[in-house]
């Protein structure tokens, strides 16, 4: 499989990567005041492994594209098409509400895609342990969500997009509601976690501090029609560490991202 925008295997990963191909994606919703065109044709390709960050303005069509590419959407015109190298990609979600079910334990809802899928009680509740010390909610497997904050909320969202070893995870503000300690903790989180997995991520925020730290490429959207207005590639090396926002660097790409998402298209 093509590695394009040089992306690399990390040491560790486990997980078979994919890689993401948009041609001509273009969406235009239906309502009862006319046609409302989302998404002006896309074209994009994510490499696999790779972490990319979609960023613009409220309404320029990033969760729609993101929806698109994980088959949540249907594009009214154009072709998203997942490549891996065999086998079937596994897709992973995550919103910017933990949406657990409220009548499962922590444990039972990390691993309830393993239950869809048939595996036997043990191994998934052992798989949905293993998650949640990475993801450090290790010691609250068996309390109500309601029971934790909305930031362990989340790492358990996350846990449970992981279980069946996705490919691909696509997130979409998945960090929004919450405080920005919290915010900041998670984003380190991720990393680390997408370090060692392999997946090719695609993240939707309106942080620009967060798709800087996070991110391999920015891709930067106009408002609606969403265009692709320019990508921006993160030369900073991993793992990447809470100094790194104080850098003369890090601020250059901010402030340039700051000024292009304040113009108008």
């Amino acid at each position: 499989m093509r590695r394009p925008y040089g992306a690399r295997q990390r040491r560790g990963a486990t997980a078979i990567s994919v890689a993401i191909t948009c041609r001509g994606v273009a969406k235009t919703f239906a309502t009862r005041s006319g046609d409302v065109e989302a998404l002006a044709p896309i074209e994009l390709d994510v490499a696999a492994g790779e972490f990319v960050a979609l960023i613009g303005p409220s309404g320029c069509g990033k969760t729609t594209l993101l929806r698109i590419v994980g088959g949540l959407e249907q594009a009214t015109s154009g072709q998203c098409r997942i490549e891996r190298a065999s086998g079937t990609a596994t897709i992973g979600f995550v919103f910017q509400q933990a949406n657990l079910l409220p009548w499962m334990t922590i444990d039972e809802n990390v691993a309830l895609p393993l239950r869809l899928g048939g595996m036997a009680r043990s191994g998934r509740l052992a798989r949905a342990h293993a998650l949640c010390a990475t993801l450090g909610i290790g010691g609250f497997e068996k309390r109500w969500p309601r029971e934790l904050s909305g930031g362990m909320q989340q790492r358990a969202a996350i846990a449970r997009a992981l279980a069946e070893e996705p490919a691909l995870l696509l997130m979409d503000e998945p960090f929004g509601a919450l405080d920005a300690l919290t915010r900041t903790r998670l984003n380190m989180e991720l990393e680390r976690v997408w370090l060692t997995t392999g997946a090719t991520v695609m993240l939707v925020t309106h942080s620009i501090a967060e798709a800087v730290m996070l991110a391999d490429r920015i891709v930067t959207m106009s408002p609606r029609p969403g265009r692709i207005r320019e990508i921006i590639q993160v030369p900073f090396a991993r793992p990447r560490t809470l100094e790194l926002e104080e850098t003369a660097e890090f601020q250059a790409i901010a402030g340039r991202l700051r000024r292009m998402l304040m113009e108008q298209p």
